[in-house]
């Protein structure tokens, strides 16, 4: 039975940009949409929400209203996207704070072991802080050793 973990962390002590020999942008879909589902389905190939999607899928959640291109960063080198971190903010609690989501986190396999993951998501912890976001959460599989290993070093418990 697969066991899913919710972690938070506190967005509201500094945040240091991590420096890194990689580009950092923002995700175009006219320009990155195939790149990403198929660096996404390469990534998530056996897991079963994130895994084998269609460009639907990704059309879908790009008309979800709480879509931002601006809060979806790509890690690129060498022309390729080797890593991503998109953001998401859930602003419809009732009598709560909004709060800031790592919705998708991915490296490529190829680039595994570069911090790239935690360079990229650090980017999204600074934009969803610099939102006037304080609080940041993530969902993990409990068996995935190596994010939750990320997450920890990124703050979140």
């Amino acid at each position: 039975m697969r066991h899913i973990l919710k972690l938070h962390r506190s967005l509201e002590e500094p945040i240091a940009h991590i420096p890194h020999n990689y580009q950092f942008i923002t995700f175009d879909p006219e320009i990155h949409d195939q790149a990403w589902l198929d660096l996404n389905n390469l990534i998530f190939a056996a897991h079963p929400d994130q895994g084998n999607w269609a460009m639907a899928d990704l059309e879908n959640r790009m008309q979800e209203p709480w879509f931002d291109p601006k809060g979806f960063f790509l890690c690129v080198h060498n022309g390729k996207i080797a890593g991503f971190c998109w953001t998401k903010i859930h602003q419809d609690f009732v009598n709560q704070d909004p709060i800031g989501e790592l919705y998708v986190i991915g490296v490529d396999p190829g680039e595994s072991g570069m911090g790239i993951g935690k360079a990229v998501c650090t980017e999204g912890l600074i934009y969803l802080k610099e939102k006037g976001i304080k609080q940041a959460m993530l969902y993990v599989d409990d068996d995935n050793e190596a994010g939750k290993g990320l997450y920890r070093t990124l703050g979140f418990n």
